[in-house]
């Protein structure tokens, strides 16, 4: 049984599997590193450009903030700004008080008697004179009873000289002891009251006289008249509301405003010295100037519910564009201040201490000077101390200042050059 042949696959293993796995796997590595390789080298190319993309993008990034930061750096350097020269000059000082157009005459025409209105002999807006006829009540009753005052007197002054010549009679036969004593004092006493009955008959004859007179309505003053309250034929009275028309004096004409009571000694100062004060009229919405007059009278007390006093000013009002009642603004000039320093109101800053202004200095610097101020006509403002002549103070450009600033002043531009460059045609 030892000499029996014995297959070979059984008795000993062979190698030839184990070496095509081995293969195989070498293969399948080659192939997976081709792969590899071959997806390198077709991805390289497109990561290469992404990267360099990205890094152009960072390195233009780092340039704007660059360029960006130089350009701060060099806007923080000098701040352009516009500058004025402080100067001597005049400030005028204008109180300016809300008023009304007042007329001087303001005239309700009324009638002293009644009766029937026969005739209205004025037109509406018409320009009157003191003692033109405007309106005629009927007469006739007035007339007739003039008449039959005027006989009453006529017979009562006859019944008089009869009761004279008597009493002159009886006088002469008692100094002859011809006659009774009481008789003829009683004469005496009949005289004295008829002259009594004479003197009231000529009042009642006088005052019907003036009745008459009362039916012919005049202008008791220059001026314009209104509508008319009453037609023709209506029957009118004595005190009748509204009366015929209002007559208004237009020529000359006042307006009255008021002034805080602060204000008014300097203004009282300057009435008592001059006597009067310069005053403009100008429009509710202070823009157009109306009228030029002058005021010279005070209110003789101060209205205690609001503070102030009133004034009236007198203006001529040839042209009549001062209408009674209409709300104006009073510009009054109480004086005029003589070589104060003025500055313009846009340099005025305002800070926790109060008003300053942006002074520039020969190196071109700004300075923080505290200003005290004065009055001011909106244009300029006057300054009592912190400024001389000949400072150059910043109107314009304040915002981003501070104290030490660097700042640049451009040049004006010469009209040459500004109607070149305005006249230049783009390319």
């Amino acid at each position: 049984m030892d000499n029996q042949p014995t297959d070979p696959r059984s008795d000993s293993p062979s190698p030839a599997p184990k070496t095509g796995k081995k293969k195989r796997l070498l293969w399948g590595g080659v192939a997976i590193i081709g792969l590899c390789a071959l997806g390198f080298v077709l991805l390289r190319p497109h990561s290469t450009t992404q990267t360099n993309g990205k890094h152009h993008r960072r390195h233009s990034t780092q340039q704007t903030v660059t360029a960006g930061g130089s350009a701060a750096n060099a806007g923080t350097d000098a701040q352009p700004v516009a500058v004025q020269t402080v100067e001597n000059g005049t400030m005028p000082v204008n109180l300016t008080e809300l008023g009304t157009v007042v007329p001087i005459t303001n005239v309700t025409v009324q009638t002293r008697v009644e009766g029937y209105l026969t005739d209205v002999l004025f037109t509406e807006g018409q320009h009157v004179h003191k003692g033109d006829l405007l309106a005629i009540i009927d007469p006739r009753p007035y007339q007739v009873l003039l008449d039959q005052y005027e006989g009453q007197l006529a017979r009562d002054k006859a019944e008089l000289d009869q009761a004279r010549v008597n009493n002159t009679r009886y006088q002469r036969l008692i100094k002859q002891d011809s006659i009774d004593a009481l008789t003829a004092r009683n004469q005496e006493f009949l005289v004295q009251q008829l002259e009594g009955t004479v003197k009231s008959d000529q009042a009642q004859v006088d005052a019907q006289k003036l009745q008459l007179i009362y039916c012919h309505i005049t202008a008791p003053v220059d001026g314009r008249i209104g509508i008319r309250a009453v037609d023709r034929g209506n029957y009118i009275s004595a005190g009748q509301s509204g009366g015929l028309a209002i007559l208004t004096q237009m020529q000359p004409i006042s307006v009255i405003f008021t002034l805080p009571q602060d204000q008014l000694p300097e203004v009282a100062e300057e009435l008592q010295q001059h006597g009067s004060l310069p005053v403009e009229a100008w429009d509710s919405a202070n823009t157009h100037k109306i009228a030029d007059g002058t005021v010279s009278v005070l209110d003789s007390q101060i209205d205690t519910a609001t503070g102030t006093v009133r004034l009236r000013a007198i203006y001529k009002n040839t042209d009549e564009h001062l209408f009674p009642n209409q709300f104006v603004n009073a510009h009054l000039l109480v004086k005029t201040l003589q070589n104060v320093i003025l500055v313009p109101a846009a340099s005025l800053q305002t800070g926790p201490s109060g008003q300053f202004v942006y002074v520039v200095k020969e190196d071109n610097t700004v300075a923080v000077q505290p200003v005290t101020v004065g009055i001011s006509d909106g244009t300029h403002t006057v300054v009592s101390s912190g400024l001389k002549v000949g400072d150059r103070v910043v109107t314009d450009g304040t915002d981003h200042l501070r104290a030490g600033s660097k700042v640049t002043i451009p040049a004006p531009s010469s009209p040459t050059q500004s109607d070149t460059t305005a006249g230049a045609s783009p390319q």
